[in-house]
């Protein structure tokens, strides 16, 4: 062949495989992509990984499989992902209850920053600081006065000791100087009949979980927990609207792969989602269920993640918090 005709050929074979998607270079994803979650079916954890799951089965071609793997506050699924095949068929949807666990248990067998590449964030979910209306108070800001008024005598429930409604508690009474006795229940049915009893005084539930007994006045909405108001419930001001400036907690929800997993895979894959969370109908679909969607880089992403593990270690320290 003449020496002309091979570059050219090899040219255009240059330029064919620019304009090829990184996924037909790769020939990623060849076979179903799994995406092992923390928690058992139902709930936030699940909605938001079948919602964008569906989505990426039908862009990529391949069945994204939902695999439940709940135990000792997400962990178990976290080191399960952290020892698989960094390949990108294996995916972990890690949420708050992890960067709170790094400071939390003494010794894991998987470090979330070093063991682990991020992705991106799916979706976030704020809690509603709910009080029985028995307690004199219609705003977080007169709920801290009560507070400091009544030291040691208002409480709280939680779904568990060192869960994230236990440690938004926590912060609230660090930031506000106030002296709150927590009570800890297994789970957050337990955490909720207990508020609404007038058992305990105050809750943070999910914005879903909120909505009814707001609207039906069986509950009092005193403040949304995140930095912006929620969709559902936009009447209801933020906590830090209410005094506590950069006061901001809640639960959320991202995607995390082994570490070592080839870069254009994490691209591909990160770029999917920002992609799906833009769409009207998957937003619909997630703000309906008091998720608030996000969708960021997997730079963005780790930035986040090394900022809440910071956090919540302040947390857990100042208030002596161990797992159950």
């Amino acid at each position: 062949m003449p020496y002309r005709s091979v570059v050219l050929s090899f040219v255009m074979s240059a330029l064919i495989c620019a304009a090829l998607p990184v996924a037909a270079q790769t020939s990623y994803p060849s076979k179903p992509i799994r995406v092992i979650l923390p928690f058992p079916p139902g709930g936030s954890t699940d909605i938001v990984a079948r919602v964008v799951g569906q989505k990426i089965t039908e862009s990529l071609g391949q069945q994204v499989v939902i695999d439940n793997r709940p135990g000792a506050a997400g962990n178990v699924a976290a080191e399960y992902v952290a020892r698989s095949t960094p390949d990108g068929y294996t995916l972990f949807q890690v949420n708050v209850a992890n960067t709170i666990s790094a400071t939390l248990y003494p010794k894991l067998n998987y470090n979330l920053i070093n063991d682990f590449v991020p992705i991106s964030q799916l979706a976030t979910t704020p809690y509603v600081l709910l009080t029985h209306p028995s307690v004199p108070a219609k705003s977080v800001r007169e709920l801290i006065a009560v507070a400091k008024s009544r030291p040691g005598q208002l409480n709280y429930a939680s779904a568990g000791a060192g869960s994230a409604t236990h440690l938004s508690g926590e912060l609230l009474k660090s930031m506000a100087g106030v002296d709150i006795v927590h009570v800890p229940y297994k789970g957050t049915g337990a955490a909720l009949t207990a508020v609404l009893s007038g058992e305990v005084d105050f809750y943070y539930a999910t914005v879903p979980a909120a909505v009814p007994y707001a609207k039906s006045g069986r509950l009092r909405a005193l403040g949304v927990t995140s930095a912006k108001r929620a969709s559902l419930m936009p009447e209801v001001a933020t906590v830090a609207e209410n005094g506590l400036k950069g006061y901001d907690t809640g639960t959320w929800h991202g995607v995390l792969a082994p570490a070592a997993t080839p870069k254009e895979v994490v691209q591909l894959l990160s770029g999917e989602i920002i992609r799906i969370l833009k769409m009207p109908d998957v937003r619909e679909k997630l703000i309906g269920q008091g998720l608030e969607p996000v969708g960021d880089t997997p730079e963005q992403f780790a930035a986040f993640l090394r900022a809440e593990i910071g956090k919540w270690a302040k947390v857990v320290k100042a208030s002596g918090a161990r797992p159950e």
